[in-house]
């Protein structure tokens, strides 16, 4: 006896893009694939909330956007829209074509690690972020104790990574001109 195997739904890009106007929770589009975003826990969104005040006060004179959350990515070379924890873009805003929600010009993408998601931030995701041309530094912040991943773009196919698991540490970002203060970015998150 064989068991016959079903086909995998896959929808379109645009498809995705009328089903995510309509509904009432946000979902990524991984390559045909809709994948559910869940809700952060506490010290998530408590980072997610200090790194974007921080950003905020530092940014606020520059040619930037800066975006928490639900502002949603097309990465058209890996066929992914997802939504950052954090994103920085230079003005003006790139749009998808025909949208006026969809960025698609990040030069500073921030991710708060969380179990379900931090594998896929690392790698698959890390890459398709690559994918894109005007890309610069990528920050991986773990809520389950202070530490930081930070990779900043060299040269083309080129990232320096450093990481950071002291609260006197003052993080430089390099392609936002800025600076971050561990003690500050951690400062309200309750390990216990």
């Amino acid at each position: 006896m064989s068991i016959a195997l079903l086909p995998i739904s896959t929808i379109s890009p645009e498809e995705y893009l009328a089903l995510e106007v309509e509904s009432e929770t946000r979902s990524e589009y991984r390559n045909g694939e809709i994948v559910p975003m869940t809700g952060g826990t506490p010290a998530h969104n408590k980072l997610a909330s200090a790194l974007n005040a921080l950003l905020w006060f530092a940014l606020r004179d520059q040619p930037l956007s800066l975006f928490m959350t639900d502002q949603r990515l097309w990465i058209p070379s890996a066929n992914i829209h997802t939504y950052p924890d954090i994103m920085v873009t230079r003005d003006p805003l790139v749009f998808q074509v025909g949208r006026r929600d969809t960025v698609m010009n990040p030069v500073f993408v921030a991710e708060v690690l969380s179990d379900s998601t931090k594998a896929y931030d690392r790698t698959d995701k890390f890459a398709a972020y690559r994918s894109i041309e005007c890309f610069k530094e990528y920050l991986l912040i773990d809520q389950a104790k202070v530490s930081i991943e930070h990779y900043v773009k060299q040269a083309e196919n080129q990232w320096l990574f450093a990481s950071y698991d002291r609260l006197d540490v003052q993080l430089v970002l390099t392609s936002l001109g800025a600076q971050v203060s561990l003690a500050d970015l951690y400062s309200t998150v309750d390990f216990k």
